[in-house]
């Protein structure tokens, strides 16, 4: 069998660009397209490295990891090691999804020839294999992904917290919503949003009433007694919503807060809540916004 290299560098491109935009599509992170290209080009060179080489160096599971990891690590530039490693979990499920897809579809398309290089599928089919593999391995992502969100009943949704301030305690209930993903910049610790009005029991009217003056570093309506006691505990958390850009929302460090449903008991040491100055809800079914992440 005659393999032309031009090919077998188009052919890993185009799928090594398919996996890696497929990953940023469920970790939902926007990455720019010239970040997913040179980090497809890297993964590139490694097959053509591995395909044309005997050397040993090239085929190891230490040499593929790093390898991953420097295609993670260009395209997402992670803040932290947790970061890199669960999008590197996320890589790797989209490749093994889409490998067996194209695998399959190897074995349905019966190619007269089939050659395997340093564990390289080459042949007739690949570049129809690609592209119908990529499709496949999209359609059966977004099936699964589909299917787990339909087994989250309404239940699941919601939690009991109290919350814990100094002693002072406050509870409601609190929705689940997979796209708060606020976490405090600096500790990187996770942000429970929750309505301001509900925290009059527990944090001090001054510190309540003017949040917009606090986030512009304006002090003058607040006693010095009140100031020196939470100024180490406030935080700042830049967010974004539709309709706003760049917002920032005033956020207070708490003792510890409780998450309890039906089937679970969670205790949270380091939590920030982030102080909503409207309601989130018309009906008041809850009161509070909980991150994927708390529990």
């Amino acid at each position: 069998m005659t393999i032309y290299l031009d090919i077998v560098i188009i052919e890993n491109l185009i799928m090594n660009y398919i996996i890696l935009y497929a990953t940023s599509i469920i970790a939902k992170r926007k990455v720019k397209h010239i970040s997913i290209f040179i980090s497809s080009i890297i993964g590139t060179i490694y097959v053509i490295m591995l395909y044309v080489t005997a050397l040993p160096i090239y085929s190891n599971i230490i040499s593929k990891l790093l390898l991953s990891i420097i295609m993670i690590y260009i395209m997402f530039k992670p803040r932290d090691i947790k970061t890199l490693i669960n999008n590197l979990l996320l890589f790797y499920l989209t490749s093994f999804v889409f490998g067996g897809a194209a695998t399959a579809l190897i074995y349905l398309i019966k190619p007269e020839e089939v050659l395997t290089k340093n564990g390289i599928f080459l042949g007739a089919y690949t570049l129809k294999t690609v592209f119908l593999g990529g499709i496949v391995g999209l359609f059966l992502i977004a099936v699964t992904i589909n299917i787990i969100r339909s087994k989250i009943s309404k239940k699941d949704m919601f939690y009991n917290i109290k919350i814990y301030i100094e002693e002072k305690t406050v509870e409601t209930r609190a929705m689940i919503d997979t796209g708060n993903l606020l976490k405090e910049p600096i500790t990187n610790i996770p942000v429970i949003i929750i309505e301001h009005t509900l925290l009059y029991g527990i944090i001090e009217k001054e510190i309540l009433n003017n949040l917009e003056e606090i986030l512009s570093g304006n002090f003058e309506k607040i006693p010095d007694k009140i100031k020196n006691k939470y100024l180490s505990k406030l935080k700042v958390i830049p967010f974004k919503s539709l309709g706003k850009e760049n917002g920032m929302l005033l956020g207070i460090k708490v003792d510890k807060v409780i998450l309890e449903n039906e089937e679970s008991k969670k205790v949270i040491d380091k939590a920030i809540i982030g102080i909503y100055n409207k309601s989130l809800t018309k009906r008041g079914e809850y009161r509070a916004l909980l991150g994927i992440d708390m529990i």
